[in-house]
């Protein structure tokens, strides 16, 4: 039996244990806390930080791989263990150019793959003085001359819109950077729809793409996700090139989201890259023959890749997120909301509600591709999750 130590014990590695229970492998997880999610479905925990690389060490001696649930990693220190012959995947090498969102971008910028114009704020304020209408400055993308609105994001740690900041002027921009330098900066993109897609690459090389889908989200943080998005074959010919691309530049071996920003004229514009399963391909467990899960393990696993075509014409999800600061299992709403034609539940189990933290998620299947329909459905989902 395949054992594969997972890096992070949140819900991305809960829902991982199905797949492994079908495919018979076993799960060990470094997670820090023993009500995380995760712990219940573990054959065994190492109960640690994920950037703790001493309790990664003691991981690697339980397991024959080791994936990521998450990139909050000290990627020097798993350096140095992958050095000793411990398996990473995807391999740490892969992971290098993708934590840091600046480097990220310069990754991007330098395969060829378009993403928003870019800059370090901090030099800026090199070369400008007060009056930023009147200089134009020369971005690591092309010649920017800075506007607003603009877009300051953390380098590190930012997710569910943690960290990112709409920039509205140049004073807003210097408050910013003078509490925390630590930032990327960029054209703020005025896009049609916000689009997804997940794909697995083998250690073969083989690359197997989801349905690329649309995300709708609200202050930030991903609400719905409907798929497939309905942009033309050309589109979605376009984004899977883009996925083949980056995960074969870094010879990935697993699951990779790749989120776009589709503008005016259908131009496709990267936005970020998650080196690993991700909420966007939540739709999958039930919507596909095989799930973002199975298929992360199948390639970690040196499994065979799985079939990924879409079971029904059309799914929508819709993450359940928190609203208060509350310990309750919302059993009531959960269970109306499991009575929905095609709807399938899934509770991560989390002891504590919090305002915007992701507590499940459900998605409903329709027998027919109707957007509006799917949109209806998310509507009553939310009308019923967030009354009070």
């Amino acid at each position: 039996m395949k054992r594969v130590g997972v890096i992070g014990g949140g819900q991305l590695a809960l829902m991982m244990g199905a797949a492994a229970n079908k495919l018979g492998v076993e799960l060990i997880v470094q997670t820090p806390e023993c009500n995380d999610p995760a712990v219940g479905i573990a054959s065994d925990t190492v109960l640690a930080a994920v950037n703790d690389a001493q309790a990664t060490t003691e991981l690697a001696t339980k397991c024959d791989v080791i994936t990521f649930e998450n990139e909050f990693v000290d990627i020097e220190a798993l350096s140095q263990i992958a050095s000793q012959g411990v398996c990473f995947r995807p391999r740490i090498e892969a992971l290098s150019p993708l934590l840091d969102k600046y480097d990220q971008r310069c990754f991007l910028r330098d395969l060829g793959i378009p993403v928003p114009k870019f800059i370090l704020p901090e030099s800026l304020f090199a070369v400008s003085s007060v009056n930023q209408s009147i200089y134009t400055k020369k971005s690591e993308h092309s010649e920017w001359e800075l506007s607003f609105p603009s877009v300051l994001k953390a380098r590190r740690h930012g997710y569910d819109g943690q960290g990112t900041f709409i920039i509205k002027n140049l004073t807003d921009l210097e408050t910013k950077i003078c509490l925390n330098s630590n930032f990327l900066l960029e054209e703020f993109i005025p896009f049609q729809k916000e689009l997804s897609i997940i794909a697995a690459r083998s250690a073969s090389g083989e690359i197997s793409p989801f349905v690329v889908v649309e995300t709708q989200q609200e202050q930030q943080i991903c609400r719905r996700v409907i798929a497939p998005a309905d942009i033309s074959p050309q589109t979605e010919k376009t984004i899977q090139d883009i996925a083949c691309t980056v995960l074969n530049s870094l010879q990935v071996v697993g699951i990779f989201a790749i989120e776009l920003f589709l503008t005016d004229g259908d131009k496709v514009l990267v936005n970020e890259i998650a080196p690993r399963t991700h909420n966007s391909g939540h739709f999958s467990i039930d919507a596909c023959f095989t799930s973002q899960f199975e298929q992360h393990l199948r390639a970690v696993c040196d499994l065979p890749l799985g079939n990924v075509a879409m079971k029904n014409p059309c799914a929508i999800m819709v993450n359940l997120l928190g609203y208060e600061t509350r310990t309750t299992n919302y059993i009531d709403k959960r269970s109306t909301l499991a009575k929905i034609p095609g709807a399938y539940l899934h509770w991560y189990g989390k002891s504590e509600s919090r305002p915007g933290r992701k507590l499940g998620h459900i998605t409903v299947l329709l027998n027919e591709l109707n957007r509006d329909e799917a949109m209806t459905i998310a509507r009553n989902i939310e009308s019923v999750w967030y009354s009070q």
